[in-house]
This record gives structure tokens, C-alpha cells and sequence, in this order.
């Protein structure tokens, strides 16, 4: 019985720990990549940069909004393992939902993107 317990709490604690880490905020977990612009109760602003080759790690944003300032191509890389390729033009700017991502630059130059994540409230 004692084994049973025991293995019981390792698997929680495991689950725990993947849910946790799929969760993280960009800033505290990548701030090489992530810098607040901008924050108030309803909005929190982030410029992402990130040079050719150079890939992120794994974080969270709540639904908001994209602005690219230059163009660039990178990879999004999921919690399930599945990965999305993408291009973007300077001045694109796009919806994104509340996503769970790695963000990697596979172009030939560094990018940067302005992104506005909306608060819940």
C-alpha cells in the first residue's frame, strides 16, 4: 500500500509540474526574448526579439494582439510536439488566441513583434 502512495504522489506531482510548466509567463521564463513596454490592469505589453537561430522557451499568452515591425520567418513549437512554420511582413498585425508556445526565428535576420496581451478580468 505504501507503494501504491508512493507512486500515486510522484504522478501528481509530475502532472503538477507539466501543467505548471506549460503555463509560464514569457517574461519570468525567457526575459532575454520578452520585455514589458507597457502595463495596467487591462493590458500588458511585450517586444519580443529574437536573433536568427536563437529559439525561446516554452510559455503562455493570454488572446491579444500581434504587430510585426519587420519582416521574418520562425517556428512554433506546441506542448503536444506539433510545430507550425510562419512568415510575417512588417505591419502585419493579427489576433492570437490564449496560446501555449516555444517561439524559435528560423529567418536570416533578427525579428521584433509588439505584442498587447489582454488581462482577464
Amino acid at each position: 500500500m505504501k507503494n501504491v502512495i508512493s507512486i500515486f504522489s510522484i504522478v501528481i506531482t509530475m502532472i503538477i509540474f507539466t501543467v505548471n510548466s506549460f503555463s509560464q509567463d514569457a517574461v519570468k521564463v525567457d526575459p532575454e526574448h520578452y520585455k514589458v513596454e507597457f502595463e495596467n490592469d487591462k493590458v500588458r505589453v511585450l517586444r519580443i526579439t529574437m536573433d536568427t537561430g536563437e529559439k525561446g522557451f516554452m510559455h503562455s499568452h493570454p488572446e491579444g494582439v500581434v504587430i510585426f515591425l519587420n519582416d521574418g520567418e520562425g517556428k512554433f513549437t506546441f506542448p503536444d510536439g506539433k510545430t507550425q512554420d510562419t512568415k510575417f511582413k512588417a505591419g502585419q498585425v493579427i489576433w492570437s488566441p490564449e496560446i501555449t508556445h516555444q517561439s524559435e526565428n528560423t529567418g536570416k535576420k533578427s525579428f521584433q513583434v509588439i505584442q498587447i496581451e489582454m488581462k482577464k478580468k
